[in-house]
């Protein structure tokens, strides 16, 4: 098909033990999937309500690259979550379906500008500036299921500068990984190539210029970016 213009790379990740990359559609991330980190921000957790927003596919930082301090924010903080892809999606999947559908996990982070989505809560506005912006999601290697699968002893943790800032296991999410998929396909047509990011836990915090992260889902994936 020709284009009127020069079409965009599709964003991607690497995979791990292949010489191919994973395709990135869409991202969906869900707020509010640790209670500790519900509490922190003043939220309450609806069990029958969970929250979902988006990230644009291009927001992806890959291959161990600098993250740059986004404009328009005195207060960008990490959010550190596991990270799964899909290798097939549908409509209304059940959690057979929703489980059968995961082509491997990760590591990523959700950075937001936190100042900015105060504001927006205060005024009741969507939250996209302080989500949705340029290099906002760096994400590790992908691991397939064949090569390994977290549990719910599986430990998600974040580093910053050798201190940790985050931690908990897997077993502290409100909302399962199979739970959030069948939420996810009751609202829109997931498809191969879209990356959920499922939640953080307690203890976000400010990052600034020069910092260094290191992510880690404990057996599966780890990530390693600076703040520049």
């Amino acid at each position: 098909m020709a284009h009127v213009i020069p079409a965009p790379e599709p964003a991607s990740i690497p995979v791990l033990g292949s010489d191919r990359r994973f395709p990135v559609r869409r991202i969906f991330c869900i707020g509010r999937n640790y209670a500790d980190h519900a509490k922190e921000m003043g939220a309450s957790v609806d069990r029958k309500q969970p929250v979902f927003f988006t990230k644009p596919a291009d927001a992806i930082v890959t291959d161990g690259a600098n993250t740059p301090y986004p404009p328009a924010t005195e207060d960008l903080h990490h959010e550190v979550e596991m990270v799964v892809a899909l290798a097939r999606g549908g409509r209304d999947l059940d959690p057979d379906a929703a489980q059968a559908a995961i082509f491997g996990y990760g590591v990523g982070l959700d950075l937001t500008r936190r100042d900015l989505q105060a504001r927006a809560k205060e005024k009741g506005l969507p939250w996209d500036v302080a989500k949705a912006f340029d290099h906002s999601a760096p994400v590790s290697t992908l691991r397939p299921i064949a090569q390994g699968v977290p549990d719910a002893d599986t430990v998600l943790r974040l580093q910053v500068n050798g201190e940790t800032r985050q931690e908990t296991t897997l077993a502290s999410m409100i909302w399962s990984t199979p739970e959030i998929i069948v939420e996810l396909s009751r609202l829109f047509e997931l498809k191969a190539g879209d990356l959920i990011f499922t939640g953080t836990p307690a203890g976000v915090a400010a990052l600034h210029r020069s910092d260094c992260l290191h992510a880690e889902l404990t057996g599966i994936a780890e990530l390693d970016t600076r703040i520049v």
